[in-house]
């Protein structure tokens, strides 16, 4: 049972890490997560705001979208939990940004990762240098503050700290690089892992922006705040990111041939909805399937469909072994595609390709576009969850709220 603070508690961390840090008359920039996480946004930025106007000389706010699509005002305003009668009136000064990662104008170079350095990370598995972009925002400021939940992640490992730069706030280079490194390595392998390559690469990344970094890291479950850590992005992550196993990661005995994902509203594409196969691949048995439960979901992607209607959903061999043939697809949409496929083998010289386990979706997207990306299809107008819910198969798992909670299997012995 994880303990739980309470809201007074949550505000005394936020307002006990904000005197912490020398912010007097400064400019200060806070990135937050955008609604494809859990978190308390609203209580967080009541706390900051109130702490922070009139203290400091300028207060913004910036979504970390990555590549997501951006937010409309009213959008923004929910999001932090505003009327537009109380945006105009009480925060007039405070301004709400979305990150634009595909505008080159909104974008500044602020460093480069040598080939040498990105070798030595990726274990040689690449060999490229990289431009180390972010949301020229934040030339703007005197303070930089990540303020966001940490979870098991399939890219980097663990959510959170400078990965709010990296993608949150970064050009397309180094979030299509990322991302890649994390499909070599295989989500199955780096998924709830504190200390990965990824986790590297973003934090060196991090060490060239030219400004002050903090952060406000918290541990969040759909019942509220577990805790609030604040110092460097990468001390507080470090302490989040050790509660977050403790909090998101759940023990199971076996492993089974059915896991029914079923997906919340708060993921609206395959992109985003796709941590109903991460977060439970592990615990799937050999040869058996995720169904991703989401009648609400109607499109794969909403910024980076046509990409995946291209070359559809596959195994990471399949695209290593077939080298030079999709360079053309950006390698944050392959990394993409061989996360949701999973584990599995691909023979260059038969073109047999071998997943590990099925997937299948269930929800708005038809069968004929499902089998066309290389993935199953079940109607979900055949799916009565109450009844999957009372069943007592031992080879099925229900996880009624999925995509935050990692599922993975007890150690022998």
């Amino acid at each position: 049972m994880v303990n739980l603070l309470s809201e007074d508690q949550v505000r005394q961390k936020i307002n006990q890490g904000l005197n912490s840090l020398p912010l007097k008359d400064k400019r200060v920039l806070v990135i937050i997560p955008d609604p494809t996480r859990t978190m308390p946004v609203p209580l967080f930025f009541n706390t900051i705001t109130a702490a922070l106007i009139g203290k400091v000389s300028q207060l913004d706010f910036l979504v970390a979208l990555g590549t997501h699509p951006p937010l409309s005002e009213a959008e923004l305003l929910a999001l932090v939990g505003l009327t537009a009668a109380e945006k105009a009136e009480k925060y007039t000064r405070v301004n709400l940004f979305n990150h634009a990662w595909q505008d080159p104008a909104m974008l500044v170079q602020v460093g480069e990762i040598s080939a040498a350095q990105v070798e030595q990370i990726s274990r040689g598995m690449l060999h490229q240098s990289v431009p180390v972009r972010l949301n020229r925002l934040i030339l703007d400021y005197d303070q930089l503050l990540v303020c966001g939940p940490v979870f098991p992640h399939e890219v980097v490992g663990f959510s959170g700290g400078n990965k709010y730069f990296f993608p949150g706030i970064a050009g397309p280079d180094i979030i299509d690089l990322s991302h890649w490194l994390g499909a070599l390595l295989t989500s199955y392998e780096i998924i709830g892992t504190k200390n990965t390559p990824v986790r590297q690469l973003i934090d060196l990344a991090a060490s060239f922006i030219p400004r002050p970094r903090d952060a406000l890291c918290c541990v969040v479950t759909p019942e509220g705040v577990a805790d609030v850590f604040c110092g460097t992005p990468e001390a507080a992550w470090s302490k989040a990111a050790d509660l977050s196993a403790q909090v998101h990661i759940k023990w199971v005995d076996h492993a089974y041939k059915t896991v029914l994902s079923v997906m919340p509203r708060m993921y609206n594409d395959i992109w985003t909805g796709a941590k109903g196969m991460y977060k439970m691949e592990p615990v799937v048995a050999a040869g058996g399937e995720v169904i991703i439960y989401a009648p609400h979901i109607h499109e794969f992607s909403a910024v980076h469909g046509a990409f995946i209607r291209e070359i559809g959903y596959h195994v990471r061999d399949y695209f290593v072994k077939q080298p030079g043939k999709f360079d053309q697809i950006p390698a944050g949409v392959r990394a993409h595609s061989t996360h949701l496929r999973g584990l599995g083998t691909y023979d260059p010289v038969s073109g047999i390709e071998t997943p590990r386990i099925r997937v299948t979706l269930s929800t708005g997207i038809s069968e004929a576009d499902c089998r066309a990306v290389n993935l199953g299809y079940c109607n979900p107008i055949s799916i009565d969850l109450a009844e999957w819910m009372r069943s007592k198969d031992e080879d099925l798992l229900v996880v009624p709220r999925a995509g935050e909670f990692l599922y993975r299997l007890k150690p022998k012995g």
